[in-house]
């Protein structure tokens, strides 16, 4: 089995690509090994030394390092762990446990809003952050703000606050007046 590797504009992420499906819909974020319980790959990617934060996405595994971690020690041991994983058909979580998804508690006067930057995300930012190792979730629409959890690759970007201002929060401005601000929740 071969598993490709790709750098992501944060360069304490590496993103794997097992050339398959990985999560048949939705991500799951693992931003600690506290986090990982619920799934057998990821609780074993925390194990070792160095690692930081899982993230799955529709076909790939992003894994954060720390900052004294190296790349050049830590890369092989993730990519033998995945090729065991993988080759083994060891299921991606425990049974009854799942990806947790985003909830909100949008106003129904907002429904038609909340409808318009859902489509927009799901159909404009998604994949683009998805390309970087990442995943953005929706977390609500208040009183013109936006509220969007990035995750992966994209959480602790040193771009992300840029994605979030300059590329996310403009374009749904320019197609959603009635949004005026997007910020992020952790």
């Amino acid at each position: 089995m071969f598993i490709a590797t790709e750098r992501t504009p944060n360069p304490a992420t590496l993103k794997f690509l097992p050339g398959r499906e990985v999560m048949p819909e939705g991500s799951a974020d693992f931003p600690s090994a506290d986090t990982a319980e619920r799934s057998p790959l990821a609780s074993a990617l925390f194990a070792l030394e160095g690692v930081s934060g899982v993230f799955f996405g529709a076909d790939f595994i992003s894994v954060s390092k720390t900052e004294e971690a190296d790349w050049t020690t830590l890369k092989p041991q993730i990519l033998a762990l995945l090729v065991e994983h993988f080759s083994a058909g060891a299921p991606l979580f425990h049974a009854g446990a799942a990806a947790s998804e985003a909830t909100s508690t949008d106003d129904p006067a907002d429904a038609e809003i909340v409808r318009q930057i859902k489509t927009l995300i799901d159909e404009k930012v998604r994949p683009a952050v998805a390309r970087d190792g990442g995943d953005i979730l929706y977390h609500g629409f208040k009183d013109g703000v936006v509220y969007l959890h990035m995750q992966g690759a994209c959480a602790g970007c040193p771009s992300s606050t840029m994605t979030l201002k300059q590329g996310i929060e403009n374009l749904l401005r320019y197609y959603v007046p009635e949004v005026v601000e997007v910020r992020p929740v952790s």
